[in-house]
């Protein structure tokens, strides 16, 4: 699948993927702080944004379509990094293609799913996405009203706003979701899969930096894990970012871009 990307700065090829109901609109601000110093490529994922829809929704293809737009690119060797679901499809790319990697930066998101924050996490990504499901956009007249209408089952103001990044103003001044959200939903077991790492105890991956960012006010990543992480990339280094939660490079975006940086050596 061919993905919609934006690109600016120049530099080394660093590619950022977004996480679940994402898009690379918001990753530009941290681009243009590190854009001195790398060429910052921001794909839309599949059924995020303006990429292509597709029923199917998991990680094999995810890493497929980052490998597809690696070569349309061009680039033989690139950094990477992925928030939440992106870190995700970024761990999957490193293990079927590390030769092509100079760096990679994990953030805020666990290789593996633990039983209770799993279905917790499931459970908030399944009322969410159902929420969005059972909208009736033809009654919407503006994003307040969807708002409102959303207000029953999505409590977060904040969740909701960032949700509503993704309502399209189309013809007929009617609204459409940028997201694939029958497909999310469909693939939401597939999305909150994680690695087993009985399977690569033979297979670590080496040869570049790894990091892995922890939000210290969010759990999707869990100190516990670490001695794990460590099994597949010997080499992690870990650091918490203060003051932040999940979406650490919104509570702190210079932190987020720090560490960035320090991926190539810089700083």
């Amino acid at each position: 699948m061919k993905l919609f990307c934006r690109s600016q700065g120049s530099g080394p090829p660093l590619i950022i993927l977004h996480g679940l109901y994402g898009s690379s609109d918001n990753w530009v601000s941290i681009a243009k702080k590190i854009g001195d110093h790398y060429t910052v490529y921001l794909p839309d994922l599949r059924n995020h944004g303006q990429s292509p829809h597709s029923e199917i929704m998991n990680y094999e293809a995810m890493s497929d379509d980052l490998n597809e737009l690696a070569n349309d690119l061009g680039l033989r060797s690139f950094f990477l990094a992925g928030h939440s679901m992106g870190g995700k499809a970024a761990m999957a790319y490193a293990i079927k293609w590390p030769e092509k990697l100079s760096g990679l930066l994990i953030a805020d998101i666990s290789p593996f799913v633990r039983e209770y924050s799993g279905n917790q996490a499931y459970l908030q990504h399944k009322t969410i996405l159902e929420a969005m499901n059972s909208l009736d956009l033809t009654k919407i007249h503006s994003r307040a009203d969807a708002d409102a209408a959303l207000t029953q089952k999505i409590e977060s103001e904040n969740i909701r706003g960032f949700i509503l990044k993704n309502l399209q103003r189309v013809e007929g001044n009617n609204f459409k979701w940028k997201l694939n959200v029958p497909s999310l939903l469909k693939n939401l077991d597939r999305i909150m899969e994680g690695i087993d790492s009985s399977d690569m105890h033979d297979n670590q991956i080496t040869g570049f930096p790894v990091i892995f960012l922890k939000g210290a006010e969010s759990d999707y990543l869990n100190s516990s894990d670490y001695p794990e992480i460590l099994k597949i990339f010997p080499a992690a280094e870990f650091n918490e970012i203060a003051n932040a939660g999940h979406w650490l490079h919104a509570d702190q975006p210079d932190d987020v871009a720090r560490n960035l940086l320090s991926l190539a050596g810089i700083g």
